[in-house]
């Protein structure tokens, strides 16, 4: 049975008008109602008719670029180095393509809406960075619309993310687990036994593997984990400071602190100072990632260095079908320890 505009709004319970207005984008509609809207859209998978149908019909120049934080330098290297490999030959308008970046701020709700707009504009290919939410209706939701968008064509490249099974989707995905792994065995070798770790938020891929390799390692060298040594927060500096500060309230003891990444790892060197702590004479820290300002810390930061353009450039390149997909669809991208100024012997 055909969908019909009217379908639609009732779905979501708003007027065919807003609907229309919505979908047209010619007039201002309330941010929660264009959510509600093409919420609706994609459940139905409602596509309008006539001359709009058929001019989306073949795919377009333009390109999706999906980010939870675009401030993050993380996100930004990555998406600066997706977009250099976007325009050039192989675009068919004079050899370019729109590269848009969609900042979704780590929401599964966001990034679902991003995916229908891009549905809707037939858009060539989409590069979707970063951890994701495994669990959940968002997370059927968000597998279901990347199948939608291979189904028509768009070539859907994941950077960053682990692989979505049964989607078509193209993953290079960061060891996190075996980084995180090999950095707390840095640690352990140089006599640390009580690390306080920094996790981010506990729904998120990323977030989890990190956490499992760095217990990988303290079960390997027979390090009991202690509950107190482990915070969950957001993955930025303000939440480094928080959760250390925590961490030093639950056990003052603690000899090092692993963050999960390098802006986490900057909030709890000024957490420690503050405190009265040096680093690492008191207390040792790490992070992850090996952003451009860690080199620079002081001391500088001992870190996982993850080769955030190379695979931003590469994940481009795939999706703008400049170089062949990884066999199988998927490439596991490792990371290397840096060990800098941060991390020393124990105290006492």
């Amino acid at each position: 049975m055909t969908v019909t505009l009217a379908d639609v709004a009732a779905r979501a319970q708003v007027s065919p008008a807003t609907v229309s207005r919505v979908l047209n984008g010619n007039y201002p509609v309330a941010a929660s109602t264009r959510e509600r809207v093409l919420k609706a859209v994609d459940e139905l998978d409602y596509v309008l008719n006539g001359p709009a149908s058929s001019l989306a019909a073949a795919t377009s120049d333009l390109v999706g670029i999906l980010v939870n934080d675009i401030a993050d330098p993380f996100f930004g290297i990555i998406a600066s180095a997706i977009q250099s490999e976007i325009g050039g030959p192989g675009g068919r308008a004079g050899g370019e393509r729109l590269a848009v970046v969609c900042n979704t701020g780590g929401s599964p709700e966001r990034e679902l809406t991003y995916l229908t707009l891009l549905q809707r504009q037939r858009a060539a290919a989409v590069v979707l960075t970063g951890g994701a939410v495994e669990e959940g209706p968002q997370a059927a939701a968000i597998a279901a619309k990347l199948r939608k968008l291979a189904d028509a064509g768009t070539r859907v490249v994941l950077c960053g993310r682990p692989p979505a099974p049964d989607t078509r989707a193209i993953a290079l995905t960061f060891d996190n687990r075996g980084g995180a792994r090999q950095l707390t065995e840095h640690l352990i070798g140089l006599g640390h036994r009580r690390l306080g770790y920094i996790a981010g938020p506990e729904e998120r891929t990323t977030t989890r593997h990190r956490l499992e390799g760095h217990r990988e390692a303290l079960a390997a060298a027979g390090v009991e984990e202690d509950p107190r040594w482990t915070v969950h927060g957001r993955y930025d500096r303000r939440s480094g400071y928080e959760a250390t500060l925590e961490l030093l309230r639950r056990d003052p003891t603690l000899t090092a602190v692993v963050a999960a990444n390098d802006s986490v790892a900057l909030g709890a060197c000024a957490a420690l100072r503050e405190s009265g702590m040096r680093i690492p004479e008191d207390v040792s820290v790490a992070g992850f990632d090996d952003l451009p300002f860690s080199v620079d810390a002081v001391p500088s930061l001992t870190t996982v260095r993850l080769p955030l353009a190379d695979a931003g450039a590469r994940a481009g390149r795939i999706a703008m079908s400049r170089e062949d997909p990884p066999p199988g669809g998927i490439a596991t991208i490792r990371g290397e320890l840096m060990v800098r100024g941060s991390s020393g012997v124990p105290r006492g």
